[in-house]
């Protein structure tokens, strides 16, 4: 653990013994988490139960959305090299991510206010989020998580039992709720699957999509508020979005995605003083030397088409915006 890690997660606790609020972000590497004891203007949210802003009506008549992903063949060579480490042994699913420049007629604040999800997350002049996975809660003593795993049009024929009925798609899902289960034993007891694949329809500029995810539940002892932090900081990162192995899958993909990730794939989250709701930061566009960047991507495993990924990776750039 790193000083600055060191320092956030034993701050959280402080507050958590206090029973004070605070809202907090972590990147994905550990590197530049931030927390927030007072309502900060830099930092607009919404959850599913709150938000600490009044919404904009801002909205221009058309959108114009333009991605422009890495290319094939760039994508090829890190699946191939993903690949060859699942062959090796080191991995056997990996979520492989890579970024995509947008240029659009929309500014970040429009793009926040207009958007519609679950979460939405504004750090201004670094990047927007609109997430629809749950991290992890905490309800009076009760923790969850609800990794979502496996996406499809659905605008296809069926959609909702194609996905259902995917081989891959239910493997890679079925990974990741039991690395969820086993990040859970280790804070909690008691661990149980209580929703087994269960489906969300997302609505986005580019079309619809059917997302699969997964409930996993369990009870923290009496005293979780003054170790808030260490809950959080044993369960990073989110399982759904590095793989499992979990420790040798970050380290492959710090080592082969040829970019940093920053805060796309960390976690946001509010502590009221006792109770928690946080989700993982996807759905991320980024403000970057004066560009946008769209971070995306998806699981592979060794039953992945190489073509189907990339598609997927192109498929999820987009605002949910209608």
């Amino acid at each position: 653990m790193n000083n600055k890690q060191k320092h956030i997660v034993d701050r959280m606790n402080e507050l958590g013994a206090l029973g004070k609020p605070f809202s907090f972000i972590i990147d994905f590497d550990f590197e530049k988490p931030l927390i927030f004891e007072d309502d900060s203007t830099k930092l607009l949210w919404k959850t599913p139960q709150d938000c600490n802003f009044i919404s904009i009506n801002n909205h221009p008549e058309s959108i114009s959305w333009e991605v422009s992903p890495v290319s094939f063949a760039q994508y090829q060579q890190v699946f191939s090299q993903v690949q060859q480490h699942i062959k090796n042994g080191d991995t056997y699913l990996l979520n492989l991510t890579q970024p995509s420049r947008i240029k659009t007629n929309l500014n970040p604040e429009t793009i926040f206010h207009r958007s519609s999800a679950p979460y939405k997350i504004w750090l201004k002049d670094r990047f927007i989020c609109f997430s629809p996975e749950i991290f992890v809660r905490i309800n009076d003593g009760i923790i969850s998580s609800h990794p979502m795993k496996g996406t499809i049009d659905a605008n296809l024929e069926n959609a909702e039992q194609l996905l259902l009925s995917d081989k891959k798609e239910i493997a890679e899902h079925s990974t990741i709720v039991d690395l969820i289960r086993n990040d859970l034993s280790m804070v909690a007891s008691d661990v149980r699957v209580d929703r087994f694949m269960y489906i969300d329809r997302i609505k986005t500029n580019q079309g619809d999509l059917l997302q699969m995810s997964s409930q996993i539940s369990g009870t923290l002892p009496e005293n979780y508020p003054q170790n808030i932090g260490s809950i959080i900081n044993c369960m990073l990162p989110a399982g759904s979005i590095c793989g499992a192995p979990k420790p040798k899958t970050v380290e492959i993909i710090r080592n082969t995605e040829g970019y940093q990730r920053g805060y796309y794939t960390g976690i946001f989250g509010i502590f009221d003083g006792r109770n928690l709701d946080s989700c993982v930061l996807i759905r991320y566009l980024e403000e970057k030397d004066g560009q946008l960047i769209f971070k995306s991507g998806g699981g592979i495993t060794f039953l992945s088409d190489c073509r189907s990924e990339y598609n997927e990776l192109i498929q999820k750039v987009y605002v949910p915006i209608t």
